[in-house]
């Protein structure tokens, strides 16, 4: 191999990067905290019959599946919703309704694309132990403040059930093992035509009357009484303008069994910010109690490249760092971080420039290169006076600060 490179579909974050994606899981993990969900985190392996036959055969196809050196069948995690319904069927002792979020790589073999990832970062919230309209118009209350936490404004909340989509496969003559394969091509509405969808429904053996029949009952459908409830409890969470019946939307996967739901931004078109829905089956498959479940994903990879490409957050910081203490020779280095160590007991992040013999040009440089805010410079004059020298970098400006003062100054 001549150059080094990451497998397709995975990345490496530079600092840059990682910037905003902590800043977005910070302002996501205090949403979730106060709706009252509690962390999990589940292993990245799980084994093989954990997770095949609960996301059906397309997705199944995308799975890392292999023989571990102990000859076990195991996978790569392809989602976090199933690792959270075996984490519930180990541990029946957990408080019912058990809320929890988890904030954790998932792995899958995609087709890789703007948005689409093969390592990829799920946020979830989930309620286990609830079968009332109450839990998914949380989960619904969750998403909206979660999108508004992160400075999103021009998004749709697009809601529709499982029970509509089955009542129009009813109404349209479709056989019930054919459901789901249908409803599978409905959910792919948002990305193909419908002339493209019709030719697929025919590929799978459903009839043109049906077809037909099935765009019919799409056209006329309406949310039944759960997904209507559900709807009136959001608006009274406060969600008002961003909420959308979509008799379209289908969701991929094969164990939602109530109503569903996912986001979308008007730009860019990148596809889903979130999706969820009520699974309320899924834990019994497991072998576990036949809790109802409702939940959401928040994928952070998609968030985060929203929030760059439309500079929602101009004025986040690019480093952690609020001042580079510089080092003017060896003879004031000790007196240097002295004063760093106490700016790091008052609690102001301070970076020391780590070497004792290279000129205050190449400092400043890498503190420009950094996008550190501040540098401080402690030269023989400075440190008999009991001063520094504290530079803005942003405006140039320099100034003599008492050490005492040192603090108030970068506390703003």
């Amino acid at each position: 191999m001549d150059k080094l490179q990451t497998l397709k579909g995975f990345r490496d974050f530079l600092p840059g990067k990682m910037v905003i994606r902590n800043e977005a899981i910070r302002r996501l993990r205090a949403v979730f905290e106060k709706y009252g969900f509690d962390e999990l985190q589940t292993p990245a392996l799980e084994y093989a019959e954990v997770l095949t036959g609960k996301y059906g055969e397309e997705a199944e196809k995308l799975m890392y599946l292999f023989r571990d050196p102990g000859d076990r069948e195991v996978g790569l995690r392809y989602d976090l919703t199933v690792p959270f319904a075996r984490a519930i069927a180990n541990n029946p002792a957990l408080p019912k309704p058990f809320k929890r979020y988890q904030i954790q790589p998932a792995y899958r073999a995609e087709n890789t694309q703007k948005g689409r990832y093969r390592e990829f970062y799920q946020c979830d919230v989930d309620i286990a132990g609830s079968s009332s309209p109450m839990a998914d118009a949380e989960i619904i209350a969750v998403v909206n403040d979660c999108l508004s936490a992160l400075g999103f404004t021009n998004y749709k909340i697009r809601v529709n059930s499982r029970q509509v989509l089955f009542s129009i496969m009813e109404k349209a003559g479709v056989e019930q093992p054919r459901w789901l394969t249908v409803i599978r091509s409905i959910d792919k509405l948002d990305k193909k035509t419908r002339v493209e969808v019709e030719a697929e429904l025919d590929t799978k053996g459903i009839t043109k009357e049906q077809i037909k029949s099935v765009f019919e009952a799409i056209s006329k459908a309406k949310p039944d009484d759960f997904l209507t409830t559900t709807l009136a409890y959001a608006r009274s969470l406060g969600i008002q303008n961003t909420l959308v019946f979509d008799p379209t939307l289908a969701r991929g996967l094969d164990y939602y069994t109530g109503p569903i739901f996912e986001s979308v931004v008007e730009e860019p078109k990148i596809g889903s910010l979130t999706g969820g829905g009520r699974y309320d089956g899924l834990l019994k498959t497991l072998g576990g109690p036949d809790l109802p479940a409702t939940g959401t994903t928040i994928g952070l990879d998609r968030v985060c490249d929203v929030i760059e490409e439309l500079n929602l957050w101009p004025n986040l910081p690019k480093t952690a760092s609020k001042v580079l203490v510089t080092i003017f020779n060896q003879n004031l280095a000790q007196e240097a971080l002295k004063i760093a160590s106490g700016l790091r007991e008052k609690g102001v992040n301070t970076e020391v420039y780590p070497s004792d013999n290279e000129k205050m040009e190449k400092q400043l440089k890498y503190a420009d290169l950094k996008s550190i805010p501040f540098v401080l410079i402690i030269g023989p004059e400075e440190n008999e006076q009991g001063v520094i020298q504290l530079k803005n970098m942003q405006t140039g400006k320099q100034e003599t600060v008492k050490i005492d003062e040192l603090v108030r100054k970068l506390s703003f």
